[in-house]
């Protein structure tokens, strides 16, 4: 194996850093930030993610996360609409970003070198290998720079990049439980909550607004402070509340690799946060990556395989995520009673075919018990 730089040390650089390191790379992390760390709220961790840091060695999952409850969808008077039998799908685990980046970097050996308070200015390449403002060199670079990549922006100047989504985000954590978990969608605005491990509550919430525009908690409260129980109780127990306008890149997204250089996470596919897939995404990559570096014949076809894989990956997750937010933002009273309704709708044909596929299972057990 040879040398990789790393460019950003956000949770889909590091699982990058672990995962080279255990193939025999030298890795060395480059982080624009004094400390190295993570900050926000609680983050999803789906099984695919799950699965990947497993795999890498990570160790306490399990005992850092919890398996996120029963979720459904409601309207702000707290009329369900679709409850949580109703979704069919799998279940994440939670956690809070800066747990989860600490059980990661845990995994850090050796083999990786960490450098604090560096920004990337300049990247250049030829055929033997890679250089960051002229004085950093190595055989691959990977950019893991997040939404407003540098690297990015140097390989594909013409690129529209980050696109604003015409909603903000905030988030916090409440010393309350939260029991019952799921999403409330209003009028080009919802609000969310889960249960983080340690027994408090996770919410998240989003609203329509010109982007610079801000907010704190006191906003959330006028906002969401009538909507239904838990909500109210959920805020007053909340001290701070994290403000953030969302942006996704634009499509189609840009090679993920060019020459050495691969991006990776944010810096590749940054989406709305609708799925709660962004950070497992990334985690994904980094996995993806890995085992490409170890199966190609040389480091620039490993590069183009792993473009291969997850470019049609991320880019259906960009779109599917921004999809979800467009319904969920809906301004229009006459557009959000319709979406209801068909919501409503779907998870009844839903129920009705959960229910069939039971039956049909059912018989078949029966039938093999009989055999």
């Amino acid at each position: 194996m040879g040398t990789v730089i790393v460019v950003g040390a956000g949770i889909g650089g590091v699982t990058a850093a672990v995962a080279l390191q255990r193939c025999g790379w030298g890795v060395t992390v480059l982080e624009r930030s004094v400390t190295l760390g993570e900050v926000g709220a609680g983050i999803s961790v789906w099984p695919s993610a799950v699965a990947v840091l497993t795999e890498l060695g990570v160790k306490g999952i399990d005992q850092a996360a919890a398996l996120s409850g029963p979720t459904a969808l409601r309207k702000p008077s707290g009329r369900w609409v679709v409850g949580a039998a109703d979704l069919g799908v799998e279940l994440p685990v939670m956690i809070h970003r800066a747990q989860l980046h600490g059980l990661i970097t845990a995994e850090f050996g050796p083999g990786v070198t960490v450098r604090t308070g560096y920004l990337v200015k300049t990247v250049t390449q030829d055929d033997s290998g890679v250089l960051i403002n002229d004085e950093l060199r190595a055989d691959l670079v990977i950019a893991a720079d997040g939404l407003r990549s540098v690297i990015r922006s140097a390989l594909h100047p013409q690129y529209a990049g980050p696109r604003y989504s015409g909603y903000t985000a905030y988030r916090g954590i409440a010393d309350v439980r939260a029991d019952d978990g799921g999403e409330t969608w209003g009028q080009a605005q919802r609000f969310g909550v889960t249960q983080l491990i340690d027994g408090r509550a996770y919410w998240y919430a989003t609203a329509n607004q010109p982007a610079g525009q801000g907010g704190d908690l006191a906003a959330v409260i006028r906002r969401y402070g009538g909507w239904h129980d838990p909500i109210p109780a959920i805020l007053a127990a909340t001290d701070t509340a994290l403000q953030n306008d969302i942006y996704d890149l634009t499509l189609p997204l840009v090679p993920f690799a060019t020459g050495r250089i691969a991006l990776l996470g944010d810096a590749a596919h940054a989406m709305t946060p609708n799925l709660g897939r962004g950070a497992c995404t990334a985690i994904e990559d980094a996995g993806a990556l890995a085992r490409h570096l170890q199966s190609a014949p040389d480091p620039l076809t490993a590069l183009t395989r792993y473009d291969a894989e997850r470019r049609p990956i991320a880019t259906k997750l960009v779109k599917r995520s921004r999809q979800i937010g467009q319904l969920g933002q809906l301004d229009n009273p006459l557009a959000v009673g319709v979406r209801d309704v068909l919501m409503s709708v779907g998870a009844s044909a839903a129920r009705g075919a959960a229910a069939l596929r039971k039956m049909k299972q059912s018989r078949r057990d029966h039938s093999s018990a009989g055999s």
